[in-house]
């Protein structure tokens, strides 16, 4: 995927989000975020967006030191404020980055053909799983994901938050070695999951434990956004070998941006 790809991506998934907060109402529950209702969603996806347009617009090339999330939460606008405050973040971002030169210099912090086509692609990601969230928050079934937009997702996740030094240390995930198959998108990763980290390569390779599915429901299952309001995980997907290995790496294995 382009950057230009992952702009309308973003724009869509801001928009759909946006539809899931409103018909689920801001004091829903989210399922897949225990402890937050949905105008937390909407605050801290809100904050994200006004946060990550700043360092294109602004060109800054060093991290910038930011509120907590309790105060990111604790700051949000009232309740018949937050759907419009979102919407302009959300808009302002697509903006910055639809209008700003290819060559911007500015702060990331994973690998990436430029600052630039991070930031696409990180926001369209952010937008896109927390949009999953909504959509649960308000009982609804999942909008599917383009096949391509969901490898992406989970070529970031793996080969992008995964692969940071010190980052895929997995002390407490089972070891073993996990194939990911996209059964509509040609596309396979094999995890292996060792106590002195995470090492993924492309392609299906020997394993302990086989996983096929849609890219969609790979790439759910990659950000624990799968089967979430007490459905068991796994369930639409094809598991062969050992089981275990899946429910460790859903429980100890965690996305951190930094």
């Amino acid at each position: 995927m382009v950057t230009t790809d992952h702009v309308k991506a973003l724009d869509r998934e801001g928009q759909l989000l946006v539809a899931a907060a409103r018909s689920a109402g801001t004091r829903a529950a989210v399922p897949s975020c225990p402890g937050w209702e949905v105008r937390d969603l909407l605050a801290h996806v809100g904050f994200v967006h006004r946060w990550a347009a700043r360092y294109v617009a602004e060109g800054l090339t060093e991290m910038v030191e930011e509120p907590d999330e309790a105060a990111i939460l604790s700051a949000a606008p009232s309740d018949d404020l937050i759907l419009s405050w979102f919407t302009d973040g959300h808009a302002a971002l697509v903006e910055v980055l639809s209008s700003a030169r290819p060559d911007v210099q500015c702060w990331t912090f994973l690998p990436a053909p430029s600052p630039l086509a991070f930031w696409a692609r990180r926001q369209a990601h952010e937008t896109a799983v927390h949009r999953v969230d909504a959509e649960q928050a308000a009982g609804a079934p999942t909008t599917p994901f383009d096949p391509a937009f969901a490898v992406d997702g989970a070529d970031e996740v793996l080969f992008g938050f995964f692969s940071r030094p010190g980052r895929g240390r997995a002390l407490d995930v089972t070891p073993g070695t996990i194939s990911l198959e996209a059964t509509d998108a040609g596309s396979a990763w094999t995890v292996r999951i060792a106590p002195e980290g995470i090492e993924t390569r492309s392609g299906v390779h020997e394993s302990d434990l086989s996983v096929r599915g849609t890219a969609g429901e790979l790439y759910l299952l990659l950000w624990n956004r799968l089967r979430c309001g007490g459905r068991s995980h796994g369930e639409d997907l094809e598991l062969v070998g050992r089981q275990d290995l899946l429910s460790s790496w859903r429980a100890h294995s965690h996305v951190t941006w930094s």
